[in-house]
């Protein structure tokens, strides 16, 4: 099958493993955005199953001095586990987000970041990522549960465009998606 117009193959598809870069989820995002300058600026490729960015935390980002805040780390694995969507190919919002701070995450310092699908149920993704930094030692992991929505959730709040990512792709398979929960609540949690 050809790659859609987002470059990403389309579910169902054996990908190399070759790097293939993502676009940002939006020109402002907050991890990803290169028009957002409080932004992470994030620059977020696919390897095979998995999406990757090496992040570098500047002073806009400082926590204790010459350290990253824990918050920024937090938000850039909150961003990248939103490019998993991408080789998913389906809406959905983060419903827990857990970071472990292995290691003092240093400004300046370039921090590969990784993050996959481990296992779903249902509409729960369960991700899971971790940060090395140059010598590959794990300086933070996150563990994620996402939750599939349908792509009104995101237009209730305003204009948003996902067309690059979430466009009509025919062989794609959307489960019973039910909006309006505003919990994020999946049906077998009710």
């Amino acid at each position: 099958m050809p790659p859609d117009r987002t470059g990403l193959p389309t579910p169902g598809e054996h990908h190399s493993g070759l790097a293939v870069a993502l676009p940002p989820h939006s020109t402002h995002c907050l991890g990803c955005g290169p028009d957002n300058a409080a932004g992470l600026n994030m620059q977020v490729r696919r390897e095979g199953d998995t999406v990757v960015c090496d992040q570098v935390f500047d002073r806009r980002q400082v926590g204790a001095p010459g350290l990253a805040h824990g918050g920024a780390v937090a938000a850039a694995c909150d961003d990248l586990f939103g490019f998993v969507l991408y080789l998913i190919a389906e809406p959905a919002v983060t419903r827990t987000l857990e970071v472990g701070y292995r290691r003092p995450v240093q400004l300046g310092t370039t921090y590969r970041i990784r993050a996959r699908l481990v296992h779903r149920e249902g509409r729960k993704l369960h991700m899971s990522a971790e940060g090395t930094d140059p010598e590959g030692t794990l300086s933070f992991d996150a563990n994620a549960v996402f939750v599939v929505v349908d792509l009104a959730h995101f237009t209730r709040y305003g204009p948003a465009h996902f067309d690059h990512v979430f466009g009509p792709r025919p062989d794609a398979v959307r489960p019973d998606v039910t909006d309006g929960d505003p919990e994020y609540t999946c049906r077998e949690d009710r």
